[in-house]
């Protein structure tokens, strides 16, 4: 498979002009994020996206990111909103909850919020508020917005409180009292935390449905709200320019969705296991991606480059690790570190020099301390993965970066709290000062 576009595809795009050379060369490349930014807006610019600009049709957006640049796109309004509603009124196992009318209800970024709260000030003409009030945060009738923090472990027992009393209002709408959950999973793992270690979790009232979708998800969080929610929990792959790809059903497979799209995939480095994912995809129609590369990395069942055997999708390229033995992703480190013990919740790990020691940061579910044993074992693991000697250190708390989204890898010395020694005695199922 080369990876070119059908003839229907290039019919689509025949106007536009980044795509000129290409259609006259006969050949498309992969195209790289800083080929979109280098003339935008005019390199998409056409009689029909000017006067869809002009309409309102189509509007100027910024991606999202967690350690790189946002990028300006074009789509039309509430492009991504719509590829969740209609994959959530198709998926198998979770169509229900959509046919029955229920409400959604959003733990995610403070950013979304805030986006959210904007818009909504803006249709009355004023500015959000610093803390928006839940009539400011309904996107529209079916989706609220919750969060209203960027660290999540920063939230108060109050904010807490309040959540679990919107969620509880939004089931309240359902004749059944039923909900569908929307969620960053880590986002929803503190939440969890908070509520058990504050006596709250009896008014947690349990969804129907729960889909995380925003960022990676570490296969401890994944089990971790397993243990605690009995409903299909299903996770959505995508992006602000792409819409949704893939999705997992309740059994963690995932399953295509691609309509108005193919992928290819391309080996990260020679021999790599690890693979790029490249999409072309007319589905935005203000601006069709052709061969571009999404940033994104996946394995496969096989090792192959079949796009049909996605086993994980596995992080971001600009956040690969490279080792002595090629190239490490996120969900490598992610499934050595989930394989010693399930505790562990979140981890980054800081490296400097080539060879050096590297220091792997962990919290844990619990809030203790991982054991000598657990903790021996996760830096066994982790240095024979990255090629080099791995120290473990407990943290009360790793922070949230500014896109509200957390980083696995920091590659340059950072400051950090002092950390707790590894081997400091349990204490139970408690969160400290749940702060």
């Amino acid at each position: 498979m080369n990876g070119q576009p059908t003839a229907d595809v290039v019919d689509r795009i025949k106007d536009i002009p980044l795509y000129r050379a290409s259609i006259e060369r006969g050949h498309f490349p992969v195209l790289e994020k800083s080929e979109i930014a280098r003339g935008f807006p005019d390199n998409w610019m056409t009689p029909g996206l000017a006067e869809a600009l002009a309409s309102g049709e189509a509007e100027f957006v910024l991606s999202t990111g967690t350690n790189h640049a946002r990028m300006q796109l074009i789509r039309p309004p509430y492009f991504l909103l719509k590829s969740y509603y209609r994959l959530w009124s198709e998926h198998p196992d979770i169509a229900d909850t959509w046919a029955e009318g229920c409400k959604r209800v959003s733990l995610t970024t403070v950013l979304a919020t805030e986006h959210v709260a904007r818009v909504n000030a803006r249709k009355r003409g004023g500015e959000p508020d610093s803390r928006p009030a839940l009539a400011e945060r309904w996107l529209d009738e079916r989706t609220c917005y919750l969060n209203l923090r960027l660290d999540p472990d920063h939230w108060q027992r109050a904010d807490v409180e309040r959540m679990l009393t919107e969620i509880r209002e939004a089931a309240r709408a359902h004749p059944r009292g039923r909900y569908h959950l929307d969620c960053s999973s880590s986002h929803l793992a503190h939440l969890v935390r908070k509520a058990r270690a504050w006596g709250l979790w009896a008014d947690f009232p349990q969804p129907a449905s729960i889909v995380h979708a925003y960022e990676y998800t570490p296969v401890n969080v994944a089990r971790y709200l397993r243990e605690h929610f009995d409903c299909p929990i299903v996770d959505l792959f995508g992006s602000t320019e792409l819409g949704y790809l893939y999705y997992s059903d309740r059994s963690g497979r995932y399953r295509p969705y691609l309509d108005g799209m193919s992928v290819e995939l391309l080996p990260v480095a020679p021999g790599s296991g690890i693979h790029a994912l490249i999409v072309t995809s007319v589905r935005n129609p203000w601006m069709p991606l052709v061969r571009y590369r999404s940033g994104d990395c996946v394995r496969t069942l096989d090792g192959s480059a079949d796009p049909g055997r996605i086993a994980r999708f596995c992080g971001r390229e600009k956040e690969l690790l490279d080792t002595p033995d090629g190239p490490v992703a996120q969900g490598d480190l992610d499934e050595v570190v989930g394989a010693v013990t399930p505790r562990t919740f979140l981890h980054r790990l800081d490296v400097t020099g080539p060879g050096d020691e590297a220091v792997l940061r962990c919290t844990t579910f619990d809030g203790a301390p991982l054991t000598a044993a657990e903790a021996d074992a996760t830096a066994r693991e982790a240095g024979r993965l990255i090629g080099r000697p791995c120290r473990v250190e407990h943290h009360e708390h790793l922070p949230i970066g500014a896109s509200g989204k957390y980083a696995w890898l920091a590659a340059t010395p950072t400051t950090t709290p002092t950390p707790t020694p590894a081997t400091a005695p349990a204490t139970g199922d408690s969160h400290g000062d749940a702060r």
